[in-house]
């Protein structure tokens, strides 16, 4: 049992350690062997270059410290290693402010976004902050392509769609003057279970007369384009399709729409991709119902405008398109019918700046649910970053329209965004750390749908400066085996010491140790250390303030004096168990003040006059005075008192002295005022003043203030208005007696009824008990007489006996 306790004890002990280390110093915790090192541990810490900096027995990682801990153990500030990261500004092309109507730009001459490169240095801890600003241009490109299922279900859609291009371009021009449209098709994958492969079949793939064309997996009609009667035109020679099951192989044309930019024509502006549709979707892993095993590659794959590998790569997963959405900045607008909007909603979820709009059976609503899809999309711009390096982080802060100001993942966006609006965004990036290769790292930021992004090189600190000046194989680093860089040395592979003088393999031997013993004693560096290469190194405590220093370890910074639970009195310093104290402070525990402010009385002498200054707390002499300046006389008359009846008689003619007033009490000059507000107030003056208030016979206070001016003369001000107490006010109490009278009647009233209500119980109880004792038949009443009377004739019977 108390071996098991012994072992619990143990472990606890080293998570105390534990925690107490993590909690601590970084900078000490990090147990740094040289500079670089050293910053990388955290923004506060930095590395004292001074040769001369380290006591005997303290490690090379003790250079490495916080700041104004490195100060308070006598590191100059000069020679303290501390970059910081810094950030420049590479292109800010200002956003463009134009309106519909103005000269025609160029979408590569349209900017929306500020700044568009930067380049930061990063230390590690340290963020990097600056300002992204965002502004919707007005009458900004528009490519729309509209991507339509043409199974046989969607067959009265496609008669809708035919005069979609002239009816668009109308409606879109309130919106930009630069639109361009594009038109795609899709079915199914051409093979089998998804499509019938039946010679007749693949010729005619509907039932019955209905003349449809033959099953294709995507096809790219009309690359994006001004005409759009052309779109009327190319639509119209479209015929329907047909496939066996009820999901649709739309994935792999949404693929090929996003991934071949050339055959779409795509531009650098605004990119708007509508999936018309009545169906469900084929995704990752229903391709092996019909063979095919390979995954989707990502890759455009159109021959003469047709998707040419459905039969050999699988559907794209949901994450595979998004990611190629956003790589190709293609907002997707859903047109579904009411039966699918659940699953396409869902869909939407996944996919950053898509939007769902309902379908009618025959698409005739289809102009009304792209524009409001598109006020949706534009209204709503959200940041997205590309890869992180490793230990890299970056923090959001959103500044929206009307004030609004979120942070966290809500702070990557903003809301109801109209044209012309200009919002900011603030953008930190911290590094923990340096990258394993420290190479310059380059990352980028863009709004999701748009083209336009902010280009972020990130150079990393991870060595000092002082590094630069390093001396290899110096003779200081004990003939050339080490580095002399930052004021120590970096020791070359096996060899370690404070001057890299000892082979690793020979740290350990007993010679070495016996010049680790004080006085030929037996403990090795006073068992606070370890001893490496014949020198002491010592060992570091739980709390990373507390250090072992000394030729032996013998030192420490931690068991000094100590005056209110605080080493040295928080005065001073612990330096090999002395307190070397701060200046005006003495003593063994720094807890004594040299300083007598704290002794100065307010007449400006020492302790009054009356006492001695010790340690800053005056000692009184004369035993009358009392108080921390010997201010305090309890058994003196009060100055009030002393001058109460010269005031009286001078300013209000009353009092004992006023026969005497002008022969006794001239010794002041008198300053009336109006009001108590107007009397002089202590740290108004120069010289210290006393307030009075004092009462005269009539029961009357007047108040005053005496003090002696810097000239030596007596002054009094005092307030010439007499403050008498009123009369009483006759009606509360004539009205608090009369109410204290009823609330008396009616208390005893109370009582009265009270005691009648317990008189009565105890009468029915004694009834009930005498009932109880009743000797008679519960069943009869004693005192009852029957109504009914018996006769007897006495005839009766003779006459009987005569017959």
């Amino acid at each position: 049992m108390d071996l098991k306790l012994l072992l619990i004890a143990t472990l606890l002990g080293v998570i105390c350690r534990g925690n107490a280390q993590k909690e601590g110093n970084e900078c000490i915790n990090a147990n740094a062997k040289y500079c670089g090192e050293c910053i990388q541990a955290g923004a506060k810490c930095g590395w004292c270059k001074d040769p001369d900096f380290l006591k005997q027995g303290e490690t090379v990682s003790t250079r490495c410290d916080e700041l104004q801990s490195l100060i308070n153990r006598g590191c100059d500030n000069a020679m303290i290693e501390n970059p910081h990261g810094e950030q420049k500004t590479l292109k800010n092309k200002t956003v463009t402010h134009r309106r519909k109507g103005a000269e025609k730009l160029k979408p590569e001459d349209i900017t929306q976004i500020q700044p568009q490169k930067l380049s930061l240095t990063l230390r590690s801890g340290e963020p990097q902050s600056f300002n992204l600003k965002f502004k919707r241009a007005e009458d900004y490109p528009i490519d729309m392509y509209y991507l339509m299922d043409l199974s046989y279900s969607m067959k009265d859609d496609l008669e809708n769609v035919k005069n979609l291009g002239t009816s668009l371009m109308l409606e879109m021009s309130k919106i930009t003057s630069d639109f361009r449209i594009g038109f795609g098709s899709f079915v199914e994958k051409t093979v089998m279970p998804y499509i019938s492969t039946t010679p007749a079949k693949l010729l005619n793939p509907c039932t019955g007369d209905q003349n449809c064309t033959s099953p294709f997996s995507y096809k790219n009609v009309l690359k994006l384009t001004s005409d759009g009667k052309k779109f009327n035109t190319l639509v119209g020679q479209q015929h329907i399709s047909g496939n066996l099951d009820s999901p649709e192989g739309g994935f792999d044309a949404i693929m090929q729409v996003a991934v071949c930019g050339d055959h779409i024509g795509w531009r650098n502006v605004t990119r708007l991709l509508v999936f018309s549709t009545d169906a469900g979707f084929h995704f990752a892993g229903d391709g092996k119902l019909g063979g095919i095993v390979l995954p989707n590659d990502g890759k455009c794959h159109l021959e003469n405008n047709a998707y040419t590998m459905s039969h050999y790569y699988d559907y794209p997963s949901i994450a595979h398109l998004v990611q190629k959405l956003s790589d190709n900045n293609i907002q997707t607008i859903f047109a579904v019918t009411e039966e699918f909007q659940p699953v396409y909603q869902e869909l939407k979820n996944l996919i950053p700046k898509s939007a769902v709009g309902t379908l009618s059976a025959n698409s005739s609503n289809v102009i009304n649910l792209i524009i409001d899809a598109y006020n949706s999309l534009s209204s709503e711009v959200i940041l997205e970053n590309s890869k992180l390096p490793e230990g890299v982080t970056i923090a959001y802060t959103s500044r929206c329209k009307n004030g609004v100001v979120s942070e966290g993942e809500s702070g990557r966006r903003c809301s109801n965004i109209s044209i012309g609006d200009e919002v900011l965004f603030s953008i930190s990036v911290t590094s923990k750390g340096c990258p394993k290769q420290g190479k310059p790292e380059i990352i980028k930021i863009k709004p999701l749908g748009f083209t336009e992004e902010v280009e972020i090189i990130l150079n990393f600190i991870c060595e000092c400066e002082c590094n630069k000046d390093g001396i290899k194989n110096s003779p200081l680093c004990h003939f050339g085996n080490g580095t002399y860089e930052c004021g120590a040395c970096k020791c070359n592979e096996g060899r370690v010491g404070r001057q890299c003088e000892c082979s690793s393999n020979d740290v350990a031997t007993e010679d070495m140790d016996r010049t680790c013993r004080k006085d030929n004693g037996t403990d090795i560096c006073s068992n606070n250390g370890e001893c490496v290469c014949g020198t002491c190194e010592c060992k570091k405590r739980d709390k990373p303030e507390e250090r072992y220093s000394g030729l032996y370890c013998e030192c420490d910074n931690f068991n000094c004096d100590r005056s209110g639970n605080k080493l040295c009195g928080g005065h001073g310093r612990c330096e090999c168990r002395v307190c070397v104290c701060d200046p005006m402070w003495t003593e063994s525990a720094c807890d004594c003040s040299l300083d007598n402010s704290t002794c100065m009385a307010s007449n400006k002498q020492i302790c009054n006059g009356r006492g001695t200054c010790e340690c800053g707390t005056c000692k009184c002499t004369d035993l009358k005075f009392q108080g921390p300046t010997c201010e305090t006389c309890p058994t003196c008359p009060g100055v009030c008192t002393e001058h109460k009846e010269c005031v009286q008689c001078r300013a209000f003619g009353t009092g004992e002295k006023k026969e005497t007033c002008e022969r006794d009490c001239s010794y002041f000059n008198l300053i009336k005022v109006k009001e108590r507000d107007k009397l002089p107030q202590p740290n108004d003056a120069t010289y210290p003043v006393m307030h009075c208030k004092e009462r005269d016979a009539n029961d009357c206070w007047f108040y005053y203030t005496y003090a002696v001016n810097n000239n030596t003369e007596k002054e009094v001000h005092v307030v010439d208005m007499l403050d008498c107490p009123a009369g009483p006010d006759i009606i509360p109490i004539v009205a608090g007696v009369v109410a204290g009278i009823v609330l008396i009647g009616l208390a005893l009233l109370l009582i009265w009824k009270l005691l009648m209500i317990i008189h009565d119980r105890r009468e029915f109880a004694k009834f009930e008990k005498e009932k109880m004792n009743a000797k008679w038949d519960t069943q009869e009443n004693p005192i009852y007489k029957s109504p009914v009377n018996q006769f007897q004739n006495p005839q009766y019977g003779r006459k009987a006996d005569a017959l």
